[in-house]
Order: C-alpha cells, then structure tokens, then sequence
C-alpha cells in the first residue's frame, strides 16, 4: 500500500523527557521557519511485489523554502561534504552560485534520477509562466539520497514521478512527520530504526528573534557508537543488536530566517557534521554525510529578472557563535527524534533483516541513572 504521509503522531524524544540545550521554536521543527513547507510521500508494503524479493519501505520527502510564492525565488545557501559516499544534486552550483531554486528532495540512493525528473517537471508545471517562457531557463533541482536496501527493494526503483508529485503538493506548514515516513521510511540509525527527524532552536540577534532549524534522513552510524546527553546509549541499551557495520548515510538540511551570505550558510552547513558527531558518528567510510544550509531571507528575484546590483543584509561574522550552536543543537536533537519516532520494522519471511526501534523509555531511564550517580 502506498500511505501520502502527513503526520505520524509519534512521541519524540522530550516526550520520554530527554532533554537538550537550546530553546526550541513553537514546533520544534523546521516549519518554524516561516514559509517554509514539508510534504511525504511514504511507501510502506510488507509483501514484495511480482516478481521481487523484498519489501517496498521507501519514499519522497520534499522541504519548500518559499512554498506560497508565485514564481521561482532563490535562496542562498551553503553545502558541506563530511564524508563524500553519496549524492546532492545541483550543489556544485551551490559552491559556485551560492543559491539554488526550488524545492529540496530526499529519497533512495536508486531514486534519485526519478525524483530529479519529477522535480523538474513540477517546477514546470507550477512555475509554467517562467519555465515555458521563451528565456532558456534552466532548472537544476537539489535531491539527495540514502541507502535503504536492508529493508527496501532498492532495487526495484518503486519510487514513481507521482511519489515525488504527491510530497511535493502535500507540503504544508505546521507539525512535521517523524520517523519511518517519506525518503526515511526504510533508513536504519546506529542500529536501531532511524529515518526523518527535526528540531529547531530560537535565539536573537541585537534583540530581533530568529529561528535555526534541521530536518535528517538518519541512516548512520554503528550500535556501539551511539551516544545521547553524552551517555554512550549503544553499549548500554540491551535490545537486540543487529551488528550492522556502517553502511549508511545522512542528508542533514538546515533552514533560517537569519539574513545570510554564502560563505556564511556555508559555516552553517560545516557545523552540521559537529552536530551529528554529539551523537557518536564518526562519518564511516561507506557513509554519506552531506549537508545543506539555506537562508529563507534576502529574498531576490530570478537573477536574469534583477537590476545589476543586488543589496544584501547579512549578520556580522564575529556574532555568529550562537547561531553555530543553534545549529549544532537541532542536528543533534533531529537525529535522536528520527530514532524515537521511528517504528519497528522487518522480521517478515521476506526480510533479511528486523531492526527495531529504540525503546524511548529505556533512553531515558539510563539518562536519568548517569545524572543520578
């Protein structure tokens, strides 16, 4: 069956009471930056299809930075590569532009090419007065990508232009879907059954509020390197261990209202690899730890549509330290709520693997046993 996943109604990690620095916005997630949407598309079939093996666990998960605008906008932005065995599209003109234009999707490692098409033919259809113009625009989507073969059939590319379709039209503001949904429907996190996280942080700069915010597809790191509140969860935790060796990937996508420069998201994106590490991950050398920073302000027209001289606001380096940590802060805690949210999966005749997910309870309860002794 195929499930357009909106909202999972799963607990997340303050819900057990585990606690992290920072103040979080409304949502705690990256809808708190304002305009900016998230939609799924979710693949969930426990039986495979004629003539397969496997299972289909897989899906689409768009991020919109100007959802209600009427024409394409840019946005400056940012990447970092930590560890290099995996796919962005369209971030070498992130390096040399310094922006990009339109949406950013995640799916498959298998899927990719798929979800490209689709974005480029949404990006027409929405934007036809643009796009069908006769100005020779280009569209160069970013979609990234995680290995999900140890419980989707990879292989089988179930991913469908409609699966991109449908994440990209359900995107809306508000509460964000965790765990086993969208392009982290199959994704697998230190072990345990990871996928797509959130969190977000308010700070203020010379007294004016602003959010920093992140959205995971988790699909990293080993059992024994899992750390959480710098208690080393993975070696304590006594569920069942499937000895995966790393063998995944993370897509970490951070979003602000904060007026930006390039080289400035570009700081942003790098402290994303900080982030991710506070939670134990070394970046293995079959991992794909690639990061994306975007600013939703500043907003410019088309650049063939602006004057000569574009004016940029942007915050003073030397007062970017709390924004690092922002950032730092919601990588680390969407990843630890990719897990929380996250639902058993696997274990069926079908399967080559069951990897559960992590008892929330029991996080908590080894937590509040290292703060009490």
């Amino acid at each position: 069956m195929t499930d357009d996943t909106t909202a999972s109604g799963r607990k997340r990690a303050r819900d057990f009471g585990i606690s992290f620095d920072g103040t979080p916005g409304p949502l705690n997630a990256i809808t708190d930056v304002a305009g900016l949407h998230v939609g799924f598309s979710t693949i969930r079939e426990e039986t495979p299809r004629p003539g397969r093996k496997l299972p289909v666990r897989t899906g689409v998960t768009a991020i919109l930075p100007h959802a209600a605008t009427d024409e394409p906008l840019p946005v400056f932005a940012g990447i970092h590569r930590f560890n290099g065995n995996g796919e962005m599209t369209g971030s070498h003109w992130i390096e040399d532009g310094g922006y990009f234009v339109g949406p950013v999707l995640i799916t498959n490692t298998h899927s990719v090419g798929i979800a490209h098409h689709g974005a480029v033919r949404w990006m027409i259809d929405r934007y036809a007065a643009t796009y069908e113009s006769d100005e020779h625009l280009w569209i160069m989507p970013v979609v990234a990508e995680t290995y999900d073969g140890l419980l989707n059939d990879i292989n089988g590319q179930h991913v469908t232009v409609d699966h991109v379709f449908a994440a990209l039209n359900g995107a809306a503001s508000g509460p964000v879907a965790e765990g086993n949904v969208g392009g982290g429907a199959g994704m697998i996190a230190y072990g345990f059954k990871g996928g797509t996280g959130t969190a977000s942080r308010r700070i203020a700069i010379d007294g004016e509020p602003f959010t920093v915010a992140a959205l995971v597809q988790a699909n990293h790191g080993q059992r024994d390197w899992l750390t959480i509140g710098g208690v080393p969860i993975g070696k304590l935790m006594q569920q069942d261990d499937p000895g995966l060796a790393e063998r995944g990937s993370i897509i970490v996508v951070i979003a602000t209202d904060l007026p930006l420069a390039p080289h400035q998201l570009q700081k942003l994106a790098r402290r994303g690899a900080i982030g991710i590490g506070r939670n134990g991950t070394i970046g293995g050398n079959n991992s794909g730890d690639i990061f994306l920073a975007f600013s939703t302000a500043n907003p410019h027209p088309m650049r063939h549509k602006a004057g000569p001289m574009l004016a940029l606001k942007m915050v003073n380096d030397e007062i970017l330290d709390p924004v690092y940590e922002a950032v730092v802060q919601s990588v680390e805690e969407a990843v630890v709520n990719a897990m929380i949210a996250a639902e058993t999966t696997g274990g069926t005749p079908h399967d080559r693997y069951r990897i559960e997910a992590i008892d929330g309870d029991s996080v908590a309860r080894l937590l509040a046993q290292r703060k009490a002794g």
